[in-house]
C-alpha cells in the first residue's frame, strides 16, 4: 500500500562488518517495503539483489553464496482471506540492492595524501579481507550501472583509510618519515654520539682553557720582550722646567704648624747656611706663641723650627731651624727685571703634597691686591704689590718660591684669587683658576733682612690718614685723624711736601692711582728714604709735588 514515502529502493547505513563475524540466517533490519502489486493467486517470487563487496580498490571476483534453506510449512491452513498472522506472506517488494558506499574520514576531515593506504599514523596496512555475505542473501550480482549516469571509481586515498582503526598519533601532527623498524636502535645510537660529542667538548675546552691560562700566565710559549730605549736619559737643560726643579727642589721646604686653636700648612725656601727660612705671615700664625713649627726638608729630613721676626703688613716671616747641617740656599733673583711673558716655575705644597712643580709665565706686575683681614680691626692687612703669574698655585704654596728660568727666586707665592669664597661647611678651600700672586723678591729681601737683624720691619709712609670710604677716583685725605686731630701729621713727610686734608691723591711716580688701598700699595712697595712724585687734586686744581717717605715700625 502506497501510503505517501518513496517507492525507490532506500540505503541504508550498516554497522562496519567486523572480519570473522559470522553470518546470520536473516538480516539484522528488514528491507523498506514497498507494495508493487496486489496479492495473486500465483505464488510470490522475492528478488533480493545485492552490491558485490569489495575489500580493495581492484574489483573483486563475485562471490556465489549456497542456495537458501526451503521456507518451513506453516501451522495452520492458508486463510483465504488473507488475514494476518493466519495468511500466507504478504506481496514483498524486492530487497533494495545493499550499498557499500565509500568510506569517508572522520567528522569529514579530509586526510592528507601521505595518510592514504594507513592505518590513520602513517604506517601502511595491509588490505583488510572482504566480509562474508550473510547466507540468507543470494549470490551477488555484480552492480549494475543505470544507463545515463557516469561511474565514480571510489578514490584510492580513502580506500585504505580506517576511520574506526586506532591511530598511533592524532591526523594533525606534523608528517614525517615513517617510523623504521629499528627507530629505538638509532635512537639509541643518536644518543650515543651526542654524549660522545658532549664529551669531547668538555675535553677539548678545558685543555684549551690549561693552554691559554699557562699562555697568560707565562707570556706565551715562547719568552717574549718589547723593545725600549736603551740610551740614556741624561741631564736637562738648566732652563728647562725639570732642570730648574731639580735645582731649586734642596732648597724648599715644608711647615706644619700647630697652635692651641688651629693648624696650617705651607711652604718655605731656605735664605742661608745658618738656617733661616723666609715664608709668609700666615703660614705661621697659626703657632702663637706656643704653638710648634716643623720643617720637612724635600729629602725627608725634619727639624723643629721657631719664629725670628714676622710682620702681618707685608705677610712676611722668617724662622729658623737648628742643629741641621748641608743646608742649600736659594738664589735671590731681581723682580725689577721681571717682564710680562717671562717663564716661571712655582714650588710648593699645595694640600700638603710636598715638592710640587707647576709652571706658567708672568702674566702681570704692579699689581695692587690686599690679603688678611680676619681680625676686623684692619691689623692684620697686608698691601702688596704682587706679580701676577699663571702657574697654578693653592693652598699651602704660601710662602714658597717663585723662580725664573735660572732658578733664583723673583717672588714669593702668597695669594690667589678664586671663583668663590672657598669657605665650605666642611672646611674646604677654593683651589687655583689661573689667578695667582707673589710679593716681589725685592720686598721680601729687605724685609726678610730687617727681620732677621732686628725682629721687625719698618714701612714707609707718608703722614697722612686717608679717607677709606672714599668712592671717587684717586685716594683722598680725611678731614680728621683717627684721634680726632688733623688728618696731615705734623711735621710728616706730607705736611713738609704740602698735602692738605681734603686733597685727592691721583698719582705716584706717574702711576695713576684709583683708591686709598692703591696708594698703599704703591708707598708699601718702596723703602723708607725713597722720594716719591705725586699729582693732586685740590678744589678742582692740579698740583705737583715730591716727598721723601719716612718710616714706621710695623707688626
Amino acid at each position: 500500500m502506497d501510503d505517501g514515502k518513496p517507492t525507490e529502493p532506500k540505503a541504508k547505513w550498516w554497522s562496519r562488518p567486523a572480519p570473522g563475524r559470522g553470518t546470520s540466517a536473516a538480516p539484522q533490519e528488514p528491507s523498506p517495503v514497498e507494495d508493487a502489486v496486489p496479492p495473486s493467486d500465483a505464488e510470490p517470487t522475492a528478488s533480493v539483489q545485492a552490491e558485490p563487496v569489495t575489500a580493495d580498490p581492484v574489483a573483486a571476483e563475485p562471490v556465489t553464496a549456497e542456495p537458501a534453506p526451503q521456507a518451513a510449512k506453516p501451522l495452520h491452513e492458508p486463510d483465504q482471506y488473507s488475514t494476518p498472522p493466519y495468511g500466507g506472506p504478504g506481496p514483498w517488494a524486492p530487497a533494495p540492492p545493499v550499498q557499500h558506499p565509500v568510506q569517508t574520514p572522520a567528522h569529514g576531515t579530509p586526510v592528507p595524501p601521505p595518510y592514504s593506504g594507513t592505518n590513520g599514523a602513517g604506517i601502511a596496512m595491509a588490505p583488510a579481507p572482504a566480509p562474508a555475505p550473510p547466507a540468507a542473501f543470494p549470490p551477488p550480482q555484480p552492480h549494475q550501472q543505470p544507463q545515463g549516469q557516469p561511474h565514480h571509481p571510489p578514490s584510492p586515498q580513502w580506500l585504505q583509510y580506517d576511520p574506526w582503526g586506532a591511530p598511533r598519533q592524532p591526523l594533525i601532527t606534523s608528517p614525517g618519515p615513517p617510523l623504521a623498524s629499528d627507530g629505538g636502535k638509532r635512537k639509541n645510537r643518536r644518543g650515543s654520539v651526542l654524549v660522545g660529542a658532549l664529551l669531547l667538548a668538555l675535553v677539548a675546552g678545558g685543555i684549551g682553557g690549561g693552554i691559554g691560562a699557562y699562555i697568560e700566565r707565562n707570556g706565551g710559549l715562547t719568552q717574549i720582550e718589547l723593545s725600549q730605549d736603551e740610551r740614556n736619559g741624561g741631564g736637562r737643560a738648566p732652563d728647562s722646567v725639570a732642570g730648574i726643579a731639580a735645582s731649586a727642589l734642596p732648597s724648599v721646604v715644608t711647615l706644619h704648624v700647630s697652635g692651641s686653636t688651629e693648624s696650617g700648612t705651607g711652604t718655605g725656601f731656605v735664605l742661608d747656611n745658618k738656617g733661616h727660612i723666609l715664608t709668609n705671615n700666615h703660614v705661621v700664625a697659626p703657632a702663637g706663641s706656643s704653638g710648634e713649627i716643623t720643617v720637612t726638608f724635600s729629602g725627608g729630613e725634619t727639624a723643629n723650627a721657631e719664629v725670628v721676626g714676622k710682620d702681618s703688613g707685608y705677610d712676611l716671616a722668617v724662622v729658623k731651624v737648628s742643629g741641621v747641617s748641608g743646608l742649600k740656599p736659594l738664589p735671590l733673583g731681581n723682580s725689577d727685571n721681571v717682564r710680562v711673558g717671562d717663564p716661571v716655575v712655582a714650588i710648593g705644597a699645595p694640600f700638603d703634597l710636598s715638592n710640587t712643580v707647576t709652571s706658567g709665565i708672568i702674566s702681570a706686575k704692579d699689581r695692587p691686591i690686599t690679603a688678611g683681614g680676619e681680625k676686623g680691626d684692619g691689623s692684620d692687612i697686608s698691601y702688596v704689590d704682587a706679580l701676577q703669574t699663571d702657574a697654578p698655585i693653592n693652598p699651602g704654596n704660601s710662602g714658597g718660591p717663585l723662580v725664573d728660568t735660572d732658578a733664583h727666586v723673583i717672588g714669593i707665592n702668597s695669594a690667589i684669587r678664586a671663583a668663590d669664597s672657598g669657605s665650605t661647611t666642611e672646611g674646604g678651600q677654593a683651589g687655583s683658576i689661573g689667578l695667582g700672586f707673589a710679593i716681589p723678591i725685592n720686598q721680601g729681601k729687605r724685609v726678610a733682612e730687617e727681620l732677621i737683624n732686628t725682629g721687625q720691619a719698618t714701612h714707609p709712609v707718608i703722614g697722612v690718614t686717608l679717607d677709606m670710604k672714599y668712592t671717587g677716583d684717586g685716594a683722598k685725605v680725611g678731614q680728621r685723624g683717627a684721634d680726632g686731630k688733623s688728618s696731615v701729621t705734623e711735621g710728616g713727610p706730607g705736611a713738609k711736601a704740602g698735602i692738605r686734608p681734603g686733597d685727592v691723591i691721583t698719582e705716584v711716580n706717574g702711576g695713576r692711582v684709583h683708591s686709598g688701598e692703591e696708594l698703599i700699595v704703591k708707598i708699601r712697595s718702596h723703602r723708607p728714604g725713597d722720594r716719591l712724585d705725586l699729582k693732586l687734586t685740590r678744589a678742582g686744581k692740579d698740583l705737583t709735588m715730591s716727598l721723601t717717605l719716612g718710616s714706621a715700625t710695623g707688626t
